[in-house]
């Protein structure tokens, strides 16, 4: 065979024919937002699940505490089953917010699922000319995950509008958006921390011990897994890894992390930040490992530092994580400490 011939047909049929190469998406620059001030506009939307009246009562009082006025989405009641109104209804509420000039910032009601069917459709080069503070957790991972992806945009891995805005959960939301610092350390809540002494979940365990240092990464497991061989899937090379659950059994855990191994290149990760993994151990009577169990027999091994229970995830006391930006774990002092503000 002419190989000169043969690499010259391979690179036209790839420039002619872009479905030929392997379609990942590329590594953006790093954009970050403007930070939020009191007195501006929070666009709220619901872009998974369906949220209740009491649910959203509750994200507008929390949201309106801090000092923010407050913008619906226009089809922030619709509903499809299990899903806050159709695609098309909940894609719409999110473009706009990103177009609205009054909007400041955009803040997800709750998760549930129905994130991932939104990304194939998202206007991410708009998202980029309009960068603003997107703020969720949970299935919001999936626009997290994507949106940093395709425009380079830092957002939060934070409370939903909904969630129970306790002291520790404002204390870390303020220093992160509203206050910046330009070196935050984001310490174990007390009350998580006491919950430890008395609940298998919320005790906080070192797998490896150490210091890291990389570019946030991450969010609920279930998600992250659910991306694996997308175009927006975690490539954990060279990040600070954060992982949050919730009600899944060790076995499913199992399952999970074995796959994020496969596909994220966990083995080249910088270091390993675990949530707290609500209703997630095994029944007393289960065949399993328990939960703690579980995770060193599918991370220990990777020889990276990595620590259990730090306060974020599907809990009352939660920390906001900015995901693109610089930070170091420390699991002598229990600590994610960000080395950068993430917004401007």
């Amino acid at each position: 065979m002419n190989r000169r011939y043969f690499a010259q047909q391979l690179a036209l049929a790839t420039a002619t024919f872009p479905f030929l190469s392997a379609g990942k998406t590329q590594k953006k620059k790093t954009l970050k937002p403007q930070r939020l001030r009191k007195g501006d506009t929070m666009g709220m939307i619901t872009p998974g699940s369906f949220a209740t009246d009491s649910a959203l009562e509750k994200a507008v009082q929390n949201v309106e505490s801090l000092g923010f006025k407050v913008k619906l989405g226009k089809h922030i009641r619709a509903e499809r089953g299990y899903n806050a109104g159709s695609d098309a209804e909940r894609l719409a509420d999110l473009h706009s917010m990103f177009l609205d000039e009054q909007v400041q910032g955009i803040w997800c009601v709750r998760g549930g699922y129905g994130c991932t069917r939104l990304l194939p459709m998202m206007d991410y080069k708009m998202i980029r000319k309009h960068p603003k503070a997107l703020i969720g957790y949970s299935d919001i991972t999936a626009l997290h995950q994507a949106i940093h992806l395709e425009t380079g945009l830092v957002s939060f891995h934070g409370p939903v509008a909904a969630s129970d805005f306790t002291d520790y959960t404002v204390e870390y939301l303020t220093k992160v958006l509203i206050s910046p610092q330009a070196s935050l350390n984001i310490l174990l809540s007390q009350e998580n921390k006491d919950r430890g002494t008395e609940e298998a979940a919320y005790e906080t365990q070192t797998i490896n011990a150490g210091k890291a240092r990389g570019k946030l990464a991450g969010g609920n497991l279930s998600l992250l897994a659910a991306m694996a061989g997308t175009k927006w899937e975690l490539d954990a090379c060279d990040k600070l890894v954060f992982i949050e659950e919730i009600g899944e059994k060790p076995y499913r855990i199992d399952r999970m992390l074995t796959q994020l191994r496969q596909t994220a290149n966990l083995q080249e990760a910088k270091g390993l930040v675990l949530g707290v993994f609500n209703d997630c151990d095994k029944d007393a009577d289960d065949r399993s490992l328990y939960l703690d169990e579980c995770l060193k027999d599918r991370l220990q091994d990777l020889n990276k530092p990595t620590i259990y229970g730090l306060s974020f995830g599907h809990i009352s006391n939660q920390c906001t994580l900015p995901i693109g930006i610089e930070a170091e774990l420390d699991t002598a002092t229990q600590s994610i400490r960000l080395l950068e503000k993430a917004v401007l």
